[in-house]
């Protein structure tokens, strides 16, 4: 069997006495796009925090490519947050390019003559990919939401991230526009052979963008205990035929759910 690309064996976060996660074990390959969703605190952003190296697991193992995750960000590694993560004092342009300038010149953050037209060039690459380029020397206040989304993205992908990770990305957007994002993420996905972590509160979102759904929650025998018990991935969803779905065929009747398999 191949190796797992990410890898979690027992992993549990806790916050002093209060336990957050807990029993995490999940295995996935190079090139999924694994959708989440679950009720609010049950530990969803947390878990990106952890895949992305600003929080370190409190117990077992959080493997990529077989190496512990180290508790620092990576550029393997990028992420967009539902609230934008854009400078506001500087252009489009500069704010995509702004990625390549601290890789490449950490401490000054800044580059100059042939390196510095090198990174313009890459970052006006990435805004073409997202569907920027004509907005290039605007500001993030003159943008949509939409658009500085749109920003958002390309300033993680322009560090050649192999994953990609979602909080919520989507949700402050109204439907036409998050239609487009649907569209524009799938094909970024394709495009370049990421591996994508989304969290969504919007199950019809999940089953239409991701190959696999996790739900995050409590064991029912441990959720009327939250504090000393955490929530764990309950179910674990192969959505096959994705690219066949459509968006109408996700609507479920109120509260009603889809048959998910619950995770031993």
């Amino acid at each position: 069997m191949k190796d797992a690309f990410i890898a979690f064996q027992r992993c549990g976060k806790h916050y002093g006495s209060h336990v957050v996660l807990e029993k995490l074990n999940a295995s996935v390959q190079e090139g999924e796009f694994v959708t989440m969703v679950g009720t609010s605190g049950c530990g969803k952003s947390t878990f990106l925090k952890m895949l992305l190296g600003t929080e370190t697991q409190t117990t077992g193992k959080l493997l990529f490519n077989g190496q512990p995750i180290v508790a620092e960000p990576s550029e393997d590694r990028g992420v967009v947050f539902q609230k934008y993560s854009v400078f506001p004092h500087l252009s489009v342009r500069d704010n995509v390019a702004l990625g390549r300038e601290f890789a490449e010149s950490p401490l000054l953050g800044k580059l100059f003559g042939q390196k510095r037209r090198q990174a313009l060039a890459e970052a006006d690459q990435w805004l073409e990919a997202v569907g920027l380029a004509a907005a290039r020397d605007k500001y993030p206040h003159e943008l949509s939401g939409g658009m500085q989304q749109r920003l958002a993205i390309a300033q993680a992908l322009i560090k050649h991230p192999k994953v990609l990770l979602l909080d919520e990305p989507f949700g402050a957007l109204d439907p036409g526009i998050r239609k487009d994002m649907h569209a524009l993420i799938l094909k970024l996905w394709k495009e370049n052979n990421l591996t994508i972590f989304m969290v969504t509160h919007d199950l019809q979102e999940a089953f239409y963008l991701g190959t696999r759904l996790w739900v995050f929650d409590w064991p029912q025998h441990e959720a009327q205990d939250s504090d000393q018990h955490g929530a764990t991935i309950t179910f674990d969803l192969p959505i096959e035929q994705r690219d066949e779905l459509q968006a109408s065929d996700l609507e479920f009747p109120e509260n009603e759910s889809p048959v998910l398999m619950e995770v031993a």
